[in-house]
């Protein structure tokens, strides 16, 4: 059999990024302690305080987003949604509200999000008037939101950029379920959502510096398919090829592509074992989501007062961190966010057939038409294989192809979509067609 019969073009990949819209370590830095300096940005804290708690750190972030708004005139705007959670950690009920960042893109209702939670927490997660810096959990992640908004202003994408800085992560995910949640009422289709928590550190719990590799959570299973959907894809053998393992995938594709990049060590769980982040409302959703994590954690620094205790050294303070680290990973959101918001959505649907004649063993692929689509790409792999090795484009106008000498039962087959640039969709994974009448 040929698995490699048709010879391949180079595929175009954004490089992570140009050396004149680079990330600013400098200005990661600053961002960093500047939120670190509201005191407690604790989501029962007092929000009408000028100078401390949540309210003060939101306020200070919207005002940031409406700068850099300003600079690129008017091509980013801000909104603030909310929505008042009563749950076991705000036993009073507690407004969460999340700022978001909106870049209109030229396709309707298409949307890439970025978000990091501004919120945090003392070693106490129900006090909210203790001092708890959360440097690395999670100004890092805000910080790197509002840096790619700077990076990102002003240039044309199809696809929405919403930046968001999400509030009440720590009391349990409610900024990213009010965010989701807000997607699906609107009817948003999301073709990808970034979630960077904790992606500022580099010197881990036992010592050792990892500054190489980021770590990218991504569900296989989805946990918003049924049962039904669930053995289908179990059938498919889609189980490492879900939506936003496609995401992760892709990720990894865009580092691989540029030397100076951190190697993205594409973890198959959805989270940290037994944890969960603001992606995860978005999974149940069913949208394509991922968390950006540090390659090595130091709990000593996560939802610790700070003090010194026994010789050892407590508390997530910004001294800790390393900002040429966090410009790198926000160095690859940004181009990840540059390549889905300038290809085309994803194909809704792809499906297989076998052609079997007694001289062929031949493959058919049909995909839904993806609108604004200048072409599509097949992808191809060994069933042995983890990433895709083997891909053929064809023409914006054809919705199927014949892959000669490709036996289905030994091959995995997805499709994407491609832009006039070559920027290029996820990959939707391929499995059986509809069963025809008889």
């Amino acid at each position: 059999m040929r698995y490699s019969s048709i010879i391949l073009a180079a595929v175009a990949l954004p490089a992570v990024a140009a050396a004149q819209d680079a990330p600013d370590p400098a200005r990661l830095k600053a961002t960093v302690e500047k939120l670190v300096s509201f005191g407690t940005r604790h989501t029962l804290s007092d929000p009408n305080d000028p100078k401390r708690g949540i309210g003060a750190a939101r306020r200070w972030f919207a005002g940031e987003m409406e700068k850099i708004g300003k600079q690129c005139g008017g091509c980013i705007k801000v909104e603030q949604i909310q929505r008042v959670f009563t749950v076991p950690r705000a036993p009073n009920g507690v407004n969460v509200v999340d700022v978001l960042g909106i870049q209109p893109g030229s396709e309707p209702g298409r949307y890439v999000i970025v978000q990091g939670h501004i919120d945090n927490m003392p070693s106490d997660v129900m006090n909210p008037t203790h001092d708890a810096p959360g440097a690395n959990d999670d100004a890092s992640g805000t910080a790197l939101v509002l840096e790619a908004a700077r990076v990102l202003a002003g240039q044309k994408l199809k696809a929405t950029v919403i930046y968001a800085a999400l509030s009440g992560e720590e009391q349990g995910l409610l900024g990213g379920i009010l965010l989701a949640e807000t997607a699906k009422e609107r009817g948003w289709k999301v073709s990808a959502v970034l979630n960077n928590d904790i992606v500022g550190g580099t010197v881990g719990q036992t010592g050792a510096r990892v500054a190489d590799r980021v770590r990218v959570f991504s569900e296989g299973i989805r946990f918003s398919e049924d049962q039904a959907a669930q053995m289908a894809r179990r059938g498919n053998g889609g189980e490492d090829d879900g939506p936003s393992r496609s995401l992760a995938k892709a990720i990894d594709q865009i580092a691989q592509a540029d030397p100076n990049a951190l190697d993205v060590f594409v973890v198959r769980r959805p989270d940290r074992f037994g944890r969960n982040g603001d992606h995860s409302p978005f999974l149940e959703l069913g949208y394509p989501a991922v968390r950006f994590t540090v390659a090595t954690e130091n709990y000593r620094q996560q939802h610790q007062d700070v003090r010194d205790e026994n010789g050892i050294d407590y508390g997530d303070t910004p001294d800790k961190m390393d900002f040429p680290y966090l410009a790198k990973v926000t160095a690859l959101n940004v181009a990840t966010i540059k390549r889905l918001a300038s290809a085309p959505a994803a194909p809704d649907s792809v499906a297989l057939r076998r052609l079997t004649t007694p001289t062929t063993h031949d493959t058919s692929v049909t995909w839904t038409a993806v609108p604004g689509a200048s072409g599509y790409r097949i992808h191809w792999r060994r069933n042995d294989k983890q990433d895709w090795t083997d891909h053929r484009d064809v023409a914006a106008n054809e919705v199927e192809a014949t892959l000669k000498d490709l036996i289905v039962d030994d091959v995995f087959i997805g499709v994407s979509a491609l832009s006039a640039d070559g920027s290029e969709s996820l990959v939707t994974f391929g499995g059986a067609a509809p069963r025809r009448p008889r």
